[in-house]
């Protein structure tokens, strides 16, 4: 930089006033000594006119490039929308479930959702004693009840717990004692529905 002068283009004026004050305190007189040895010129920047973009522009077009139609051959409609045409398999219904057991109490809670995305919802307190994994069945439970009382056919249930979800799909063997008898219990619900399918997400 000592052997150029260097044109400093800025649209702020504080570096305007550094650069051309005579007399200046503190921090800014020192940077003006410093700087002073460099031949340095302060320039305004200009505006960029609107035209000079336009004119960049178009000289980087393609040839793939395909102008726009303005021409509307179909004046006559007012709108195009699509139509959903029922199809020959009902459209699933979706189940969620949850159950807790801690030194504050146990309950459980399960969602039906059904196609149109109409949410129901349905929860409950358990008034004995039981383990995370019965309030978890006991929430499936719960949760496949109230799908058969809807006239559910086609279910497709999601539940973060491992254990429950690979037990009734049977990837699992049951072996506490205590959950024996819930698992039988959803296995003879499971035959209420023509199909389901039981998801696990982490």
């Amino acid at each position: 930089m000592l052997y150029h002068t260097t044109w400093l283009i800025s649209k702020l004026d504080p570096i305007k006033y550094m650069m051309e004050s005579p007399a200046l305190s503190g921090r800014m007189a020192r940077w003006q000594i410093l700087l002073s040895k460099y031949d340095i010129t302060y320039v305004s920047q200009k505006s960029i006119k609107g035209s000079a973009i336009a004119d960049f522009l178009a000289t980087q077009t393609t040839e793939e490039y395909e102008p726009l139609r303005f021409d509307f051959p179909d004046e006559d409609l007012m709108c195009i929308t699509e139509k959903e045409f029922e199809s020959s398999k009902e459209k699933p219904w979706k189940m969620s479930f949850d159950g807790a057991s801690n030194a504050l109490g146990h309950g459980i809670g399960a969602i039906l959702v059904s196609p149109d995305g109409n949410h129901y919802l349905f929860t409950a307190r358990l008034n004995f004693f039981c383990t995370n994994n019965i309030a978890e069945y006991e929430a499936c439970i719960m949760g496949l009840c109230a799908a058969i009382e809807r006239n559910v056919k086609t279910l497709e249930v999601y539940r973060d717990s491992a254990l429950v979800i690979y037990q009734i799909r049977g990837d699992w063997e049951v072996r506490d004692s205590k959950l024996v008898k819930y698992s039988d219990l959803v296995a003879e619900l499971i035959k209420e529905f023509e199909e389901i399918t039981f998801n696990y997400f982490p």
